[in-house]
């Protein structure tokens, strides 16, 4: 049975290092797809593997073709869309990653976009886990790109402002009705625990605090060194945090 969990959050609330930490982990326990919905597709670097192909690109050069005419008429689409993902699959051990990307030009894209969420559907029942670093904002709820979910993991800072966009997120889910089977607030680079101001702003939104994560000292140095996040020690407070954040959604 596949769980599919998906990482979203404001900009700059460390998503895609808490994916990549999930992702590390999760391999561990058995073969992950990483799928990389951030236009930025920033989640290779965290994991230390070098790009790839994007289904962005892909799903242009579909559309346009469809568009056109030039697309042979006895081809299935599904069938072809999903041949392409499969060949755009990077394998590693323990895991292999999907760069979603972005489309390159202008363009309606709907009908592909149908077609490319079926094929991932199809493509993550073939693995334990799914871990999805969604894109930042808003964007991939309103256009429910992100099908649905077991775990919703919503990453703040320690500010009202990111509490602030997480329960947006969280209310925007309930209006389009997305099938998510649990809603999670995650608050990254704690300082010395919660304020009693963000506890309260926590308590009125309603979330299920999963995990206070620590700020890491270890991230910075690795950042600069230009090393994937995954490297960092086993006792780095980011590393434990996303552990125990694994026992407490019973993955």
């Amino acid at each position: 049975m596949t769980t599919t969990v998906v990482v979203a959050g404001k900009g700059g609330t460390g998503k895609t290092t808490i994916s990549a930490l999930l992702i590390q982990l999760l391999s561990q326990k058995g073969v992950v797809l990483a799928i990389d919905a951030d236009p930025a597709t920033n989640l290779n670097q965290a994991l230390g593997v070098p790009p790839g192909e994007t289904v962005g690109r892909i799903r242009e050069e579909m559309a346009q073709s469809v568009q056109s005419g030039a697309f042979n008429p006895t081809t299935s689409k599904q069938e072809y869309l999903e041949s392409k993902i499969r060949a755009a699959l990077d394998e590693y051990k323990g895991f292999d990653l999907l760069a979603i990307g972005r489309p390159e030009g202008p363009g309606c894209y709907c009908a592909a976009n149908n077609m490319l969420r079926l094929s991932i559907d199809k493509l993550g029942q073939n693995y334990r886990y799914v871990v999805i670093d969604s894109e930042a904002g808003m964007e991939h709820i309103s256009r429910q790109t992100t099908r649905d979910v077991d775990i919703l993991l919503i990453v703040s800072d320690l500010t009202q402002r990111g509490i602030r966009t997480a329960a947006a997120m969280k209310s925007l889910i309930r209006e389009l009705r997305t099938s998510v089977g649990k809603v999670c607030l995650v608050i990254n680079r704690s300082l010395n625990g919660l304020p009693p101001e963000i506890m309260e702003t926590v308590k009125k939104y309603g979330f299920d605090l999963m995990a206070t994560i620590q700020q890491d000292p270890n991230l910075a140095d690795l950042e600069v060194k230009g090393l994937p996040t995954t490297e960092l020690p086993q006792n780095s407070p980011l590393r434990i945090g996303v552990a125990q954040l694994i026992d407490r959604i019973d993955l």
